[in-house]
């Protein structure tokens, strides 16, 4: 213990003094910040409020005030100090400045003597000189006056000149010479009263030049508006003459027209050019051009004044609207345009006048019509163009139709009319028609000669076209009805060669062995075959009028042909011929003939396609050309008018079916079928004999279908509801009916149905009949249901109702004597066991 002591005290005096050296470290931080912050406040010239922030963060606040004092103390001593040291040198300095204002008082006395020996010494000098200033002053006004008037004059002779302009109506040189007065003369003279005068007549001289050149504009706008059509008929004549497409005009003559120079802009008038020298001969012959008919001067000189007066965009606003409403005067039709053909050109001549004098402005102006504002004029009249001829062939159409000129069947007025009146009648629509396309084609070419586009118009041409197909369709429907109204619809026969040789060269019908046969010669068809085939000859030769002047290549004059063809083929001829077979009075031997017809009108669609490409000179066997549509029309038609053989063919059968009458509860048949049935029979084999012509699928179709509607109907008698009651007797004479009908079909009705297959109609009837007559119920019983049944074909429901009728026929003839016999009653009671067992097949017991 007693060594321990020591150390430890030894140990807290270094911890004591380590203390104490921090304190010591401490104080002298503070003291170093407080330093540092006192310094801060006195040299910063900004705010001090970051500095003082500091000062009150800090927890020294009242030593560093402290500090503050003795510093101030200690500045306040230095200042002290300072005034001390410097007191001595203020005083000497104010009694120096004492010493000085005495000497200035001195000075001040001496000046105001020398002053008035002065003033005194120079009045004589002073006077001399007034009077020289005011000689000087007079003669500068007098050279002033005489600059004034030689300023002066100028500008009143030219506003002489100004007044004498104007009064000879020469308004663009009075402009110039307006503009010269306002910018060279009369600044010169602004100091003169008569100035302002004249500077405020100067807007209103101009807004008279102005009034009178819009004058001189309106004036020219009447008179262009009167010339246009005349402009746009010259146009289209020389447009004619460069394609050749004016038969009238023999020589074809193209004339050199040159636009007149731009006016002079300082005069307003335009240069003479003497013409080219011609001949007097080829002088009568020349045209008048638009500047020929039109004076454009007053159009130049009007839009240099505004040019000039700065209101050149308001005069071209101005023009332009203008022209606008004349274009749209122009575009307007007449109400009645639809009737005449003169009303087209007219409305067409007035619409090429006012774009072939737009395109004289455009090229010899600079900024009055542009070439967008022409392109832009030119798509809004081809808009109203296109609409305005769509809303006219509408009116066309309606107008023929009203006058009864254009029907879509044929009246009971034009029947009384003769035939070539009547044609000629129902071609004026389409020859208008093809007129007015005339006049399209040469409008465009008119205009594509001025540079404008016809790409819409040449499509309005193909819209055209399509209305012109359809008008000649509905023209050709009563060709056609016509055409079948006429038929006798019986072969044609050619009494002498002459006759044989036209038909020849109406219709590519070809046949050896009928050429080497004595006349009269008879073809297979009737009339209306070469008939319908000159015809749609006539059509093509129609619509290949419509593509004359189209400037269209083989090809695309082949496809249109084609697309009408095939148009007048599927839809007129088809829709026609579709009314003709379903007509209900036509009779079988006509329906025969019409199917005859279809074969050979089908085979000429071959030759048809010929006759096109050697019309419009496309390759035949070409990739590109579409084929005609004819053939499956006919075919159509043809199954159509088989179809209507067959419906016939089954209501001829049915009355003679409905004049069968049966006894049903007869004891024994009459040895030989019905009357009825003979005659039907009878009818039949004569009918068949009529088909030699017909397709052999046809024939035996037709012979089938009888002989099935024939079993049906029978069948049906027999199975018929109402009848309760059925003999024996009444069974056997059915049977030997339906014996006389598998003899019709084993006779060979038509060739090459030796086959069975007509018997097969009647299988049924078979069948059924032979298990009554032979009254096999042990075989049919015991093969019910069996492939290789004998009576595969006799129903159950079938056999039980006609056993049920037997079994009542025999019920109301049976009687207190005949239920005696014994052979009746086995009978009656082998019906009952084998209805009952027909009955147990029924439950499925069996």
């Amino acid at each position: 213990m007693a060594e321990v002591t020591p150390y430890r005290e030894n140990t807290w005096k270094k911890l004591n003094g380590a203390v104490q050296d921090a304190e010591t470290l401490r104080q002298e931080a503070v003291e170093a910040h407080h330093e540092h912050l006192i310094t801060e406040i006195e040299t910063s010239e900004g705010p001090l409020a970051t500095t003082l922030r500091a000062v009150y963060d800090g927890e020294d606040v009242a030593y560093f005030m402290e500090k503050l004092d003795s510093r101030i103390k200690a500045h306040d001593h230095d200042i002290e100090r300072m005034c001390n040291y410097h007191y001595q040198g203020f005083i000497d300095s104010i009694r120096e400045l004492q010493q000085v204002s005495g000497d200035a008082t001195k000075l001040k006395g001496e000046i105001h003597g020398l002053n008035r020996e002065l003033q005194l010494s120079c009045d004589p000098l002073l006077s001399k000189g007034d009077q020289l200033v005011k000689c000087r002053k007079i003669q500068k006004n007098i050279t002033l006056a005489m600059e004034c008037l030689s300023l002066c004059l100028p500008v009143l002779e030219m506003y002489g000149k100004l007044q004498e302009q104007m009064k000879d109506k020469r308004y663009y040189p009075a402009l110039k010479t307006l503009e010269q007065l306002e910018h060279t003369y009369l600044p010169r003279v602004m100091n003169h009263w008569f100035s302002q005068t004249m500077s405020e007549a100067i807007p209103r001289l101009r807004e008279r030049i102005k009034e009178a050149s819009m004058t001189e504009l309106k004036d020219f706008l009447e008179s262009i508006r009167k010339h246009s059509a005349k402009i746009g008929e010259v146009a289209m004549r020389h447009a004619a003459e460069q394609n050749n497409m004016d038969p009238s005009i023999a020589k074809k003559r193209v004339k050199t027209r040159r636009a007149p120079p731009p006016p002079n802009p300082f005069t307003g008038e335009v240069e003479y050019v003497p013409p080219a020298p011609s001949n007097e001969s080829e002088e009568k012959e020349e045209e008048l051009s638009a500047q020929d008919l039109v004076d454009f001067s007053p159009v130049y000189r009007c839009l240099h004044i505004y040019s000039l007066l700065g209101d050149k965009e308001k005069f071209e606003s101005y023009y332009r609207s203008q022209r606008w409403k004349q274009a749209r005067l122009s575009l307007q039709p007449p109400s009645n345009m639809h009737e005449s053909l003169d009303l087209f050109k007219k409305y067409f001549h007035d619409i090429i006048g006012f774009f072939v004098v737009e395109d004289h402005i455009l090229h010899t102006t600079q900024g009055l019509v542009t070439r967008s504002h022409m392109d832009e004029l030119w798509e809004k009249a081809v808009e109203k163009l296109s609409g305005t001829l769509r809303s006219t062939w509408e009116k066309q159409l309606e107008y023929f139709q009203e006058n009864g000129e254009v029907t879509s069947i044929v009246s009971e007025d034009s029947s009384n009319l003769e035939e070539n009146e009547y044609q000629e009648q129902s071609c004026k629509l389409a020859n208008l028609m093809l007129e007015v396309k005339k006049l399209i084609v040469l409008f465009c070419h008119t205009l594509k000669g001025y540079g404008f586009s016809v790409g819409r118009l040449l499509e309005l041409l193909l819209e055209m076209r399509d209305r012109y197909s359809v008008i000649l369709s509905d023209q050709w429907v009563d060709v056609f009805t016509a055409i079948f109204a006429e038929d006798n619809y019986t072969p044609i026969m050619c009494d002498n060669p002459e006759d044989y040789t036209i038909l020849g060269s109406q219709f590519p019908y070809r046949d050896p062995d009928l050429d080497t046969t004595g006349y009269p010669r008879q073809f297979p068809f009737s009339q209306f075959v070469p008939s319908i085939y000159v015809q749609v000859k006539e059509y093509i030769n129609a619509c290949l009028k419509f593509s004359a002047d189209l400037h269209l290549s083989h090809t695309e004059i082949d496809d249109m042909i084609r697309k009408s063809a095939n148009q007048l083929l599927t839809k007129t001829l088809g829709g026609c011929l579709s009314k003709l077979i379903k007509k209900p009075n036509l009779s079988l031997l006509q329906l025969i003939q019409i199917s005859i017809n279809m074969n050979y009108l089908e085979k000429s669609c071959e030759y048809l396609e010929e006759y096109i490409s050697s019309l419009t000179g496309a390759e035949k066997d070409s990739v590109h050309i579409a084929r005609l549509h004819g053939s499956s029309m006919f075919k159509d038609a043809r199954s159509d008018a088989e179809q209507q053989i067959y419906e016939q063919l089954n209501l001829k059968i049915d009355e003679f079916l409905d004049l069968a009458s049966y006894d049903w509860v007869i004891s024994e048949s009459r040895g030989q079928a019905s009357s009825y049935l003979m005659d039907l029979v009878a009818f039949l084999q004569s009918t068949f004999m009529s088909f030699t012509n017909l397709p052999e699928k046809v024939a035996k179709t037709a012979c089938m279908s009888a002989c099935q509607h024939i079993a049906s109907r029978l069948m049906a008698l027999l199975l018929d509801n109402e009848i309760r009651q059925l003999s024996m007797g009444a069974l056997q004479q059915f049977n030997l009916d339906v014996m006389q009908c598998e003899l019709f079909a084993v006779s060979e009705p038509v060739p090459d149905s030796s086959d069975g297959t007509l018997q097969m109609a009647f299988t049924d009837l078979r069948q059924l009949l032979d298990l009554f007559t032979n009254w096999d119920w042990s075989v049919y019983l015991a093969d019910f249901g069996k492939q290789t049944s004998r009576y595969l074909r006799v129903p159950r429901h079938t056999a039980v109702s006609l056993l049920e009728k037997l079994n009542n026929g025999d019920k109301k003839k049976n009687n207190l004597f005949t239920s005696l016999k014994k052979n009746e009653r086995d009978k009656k009671k082998l019906i009952e066991t084998v209805l009952k067992q027909l009955k147990v097949l029924e439950n499925g017991v069996a």
